[in-house]
């Protein structure tokens, strides 16, 4: 099935359950009791014995993400048979990158020794903002001191690859107070950020308070003061800004987003969840995010997963650019033609000339320097 689905060596399992609703958010996820979110994992496990039995789903993983939601609401003995489960069918790489998202305030010591003992070796705690007034506005069922315990937390239990998420470009923020969030967070001697801006989507409670004039975010010229701030106080404290949003330290960039970027197959379990398999051009499924027809088709043996996108050559040179630009690494010209025949100047002539001097050619892959990222989504655009 989908050519062993190209081969993928990673597994995003998606978490469809929070405490509440957070005003800003999109993602598909659901308010459940503790017997729905048990019966919730038993599916996850029907899912990934499928994936098995019908061979889409045998090689080794060198990746598995728990994403949400929160994964964090989960018991670590749900999480060890998953990881169990994995092992004992398809294989775990030696040194596979096990990621949890975990928020402040649904973990403990105790936990995320669980967690560890399960088989996470790399944890991605939700924090934010270190600000409590920013926190309450964005309706984060947790405070400053929750996320430093989190990380102190962390650390004790064994974790030596700890990210943190920074949101920026919150309503009446300022200069000094994302300053005193960046100082906030590298006191906790983090191994990765990611750090994205706010923004509104369609549908959501900050959307109809935006439309009310209730929501002011800052404009274009702060956001960009923010960006360059961000950037220059983490490479300064030896972090490298190795996709847009995201920073690390060496040796520890996110195996798992960078198989997303570099446009490389990866499974998907769980209502919600997307999964891309590389082969020919490119495919990408989902499976719905609705929870009663995940349970029935895996009741009655069916992949709950749909087609969404089956890409042509042009498509997928478009897209192979629009991930992997993201990237400091870039694209490789020779990768580029070797694929499609074409290198990246003759396939996008046009847009390579109205992105002018933000995107070059340098040791032979193509980039953005810091101010085409800034102006990405502008940018990107020509390609599409």
């Amino acid at each position: 099935m989908f050519d062993s689905l190209a081969t993928a060596a990673s597994l995003y399992l998606h978490i469809p359950f929070c405490l509440s609703k957070c005003p800003y958010c999109d993602f598909f996820s659901r308010i459940a009791s503790p017997e729905q979110r048990d019966g919730y994992v038993e599916m996850l496990g029907r899912h990934l014995l499928f994936l098995y039995r019908s061979g889409v789903m045998n090689h080794a993983l060198e990746t598995v993400f728990f994403g949400g939601g929160t994964p964090s609401l989960l018991r670590p003995k749900q999480v060890a048979f998953l990881l169990e489960l994995l092992n004992n069918t398809v294989g775990l790489a030696e040194n596979a990158e096990i990621s949890l998202e975990a928020n402040p305030g649904t973990v403990d010591l105790h936990r995320l020794r669980g967690y560890r003992r399960a088989g996470v070796n790399r944890l991605s705690i939700g924090v934010q903002t270190l600000q409590d007034e920013a926190l309450r506005q964005l309706g984060r069922g947790h405070n400053r001191r929750q996320s430093e315990q989190a990380f102190e937390w962390a650390r004790e239990a064994g974790f030596d690859n700890l990210s943190g998420d920074l949101m920026f470009g919150l309503a009446g923020q300022n200069l000094d107070q994302l300053l005193q969030d960046l100082q906030g967070l590298l006191r906790l001697q983090p191994d990765h950020l990611s750090c994205y801006g706010l923004t509104v989507e369609s549908g959501t409670p900050f959307a109809r308070r935006q439309r009310r004039g209730q929501l002011a975010l800052p404009g274009e010229e702060l956001f960009r003061t923010f960006y360059l701030a961000i950037h220059e106080q983490l490479t300064g404290a030896g972090f490298e800004h190795y996709e847009i949003s995201n920073y690390a330290r060496p040796g520890r960039v996110c195996r798992h987003n960078l198989a997303y970027w570099q446009r490389r197959s990866c499974h998907g379990v769980g209502a919600g969840a997307h999964i891309f398999c590389a082969s020919g051009y490119g495919l990408r499924r989902s499976v719905p995010a609705d929870l009663r027809r995940y349970r029935r088709f895996l009741q009655q043996g069916r992949d709950p997963a749909v087609t969404l996108d089956t890409f042509d050559r042009r498509e997928a040179m478009a897209e192979t650019l629009y991930l992997g630009l993201r990237c400091r690494q870039g694209v490789c010209e020779d990768h580029f033609r070797a694929r499609f025949g074409v290198g990246v100047a003759g396939a996008f002539p046009e847009a390579l000339n109205r992105c002018g001097e933000r995107l070059k050619k340098q040791q032979g892959c193509w980039r953005f320097d810091l101010e085409g990222w800034l102006l990405y989504d502008h940018f990107i655009l020509n390609f599409l």
